[in-house]
């Protein structure tokens, strides 16, 4: 545990979700395999598939409509559909064809290994004040067992543009009718979780769980008030 600033008390922690609480690059390469072995069999169209070609129409969409990348869901739908529209299907079948590619993607989406540790932790922290998730990403904490820790969770797009705007911060501490600087966000990135919750206010804490020196990486323009390398070691603040 490292400190560079002065840590002020704190009445409610707010959480990034995507590997600062578990591993998010198994569940990422699995559902991005799963979700691309179902297209391909989902018509003879698409059976010589591959990742590049998806990203022909995620690309598409985004010159389309710039803001989309605050809503990683929505993108991903609407690539789908232009995918189909793009290869002869009708409206009505397109919308079928991208609703049954979302639920595969939601399902192995959620098939998180949560570690034991991240419960532990997160129950004791919860029992002392309100825990808040906030993420750019798109993954259902009911469906992964991590709902009950959490007073909310709010999620880019819905609620607000993605990390490190503003949005959600401010929300959060709106939500929980406290002023932006005795919230403490916990998080992994440097620009989205440090950066955006230091210029929203918040008091910041990096969980560097692969030893980065913070002084040697390139998005570490602002410096966190602490430095954890490990959840539980957030048990020793409260």
């Amino acid at each position: 545990m490292r400190f560079y600033r002065p840590l002020a008390p704190f009445a409610a922690m707010t959480f990034d979700l995507d590997d600062t609480l578990y591993d998010n690059h198994p569940v990422i390469d699995k559902t991005e395999k799963e979700v691309l072995c179902f297209i391909r069999q989902y018509d003879a169209k698409f059976s010589l598939f591959d990742s590049e070609d998806l990203y022909v129409y995620r690309q598409a969409v985004l010159e389309m409509e710039p803001e989309i990348y605050h809503d990683l869901t929505a993108w991903r739908r609407q690539s789908a559909e232009l995918m189909f529209s793009y290869h002869g299907f009708n409206r009505e079948a397109a919308i079928r064809g991208a609703d049954e590619i979302m639920s595969c993607f939601t399902y192995w989406r959620n098939q998180i290994t949560i570690p034991e540790s991240t419960h532990n932790t997160l129950s004791v922290l919860a029992e002392k004040m309100p825990l808040v998730a906030i993420t750019n990403g798109n993954v259902e904490l009911a469906e992964c067992g991590l709902a009950r820790y959490f007073k909310f969770v709010l999620k880019a797009g819905v609620d607000g543009r993605s990390k490190p705007c503003p949005d959600m911060y401010h929300l959060a501490a709106e939500r929980l009718e406290l002023p932006t600087n005795q919230i403490l966000h916990v998080g992994d990135n440097l620009k989205t979780d440090v950066e955006g919750a230091l210029c929203s206010g918040m008091q910041a804490c990096w969980i560097n769980v692969e030893n980065k020196n913070l002084m040697q990486e390139p998005e570490g323009r602002l410096v966190p008030h602490i430095e954890i390398s490990d959840l539980d070691s957030l048990i020793s603040l409260i």
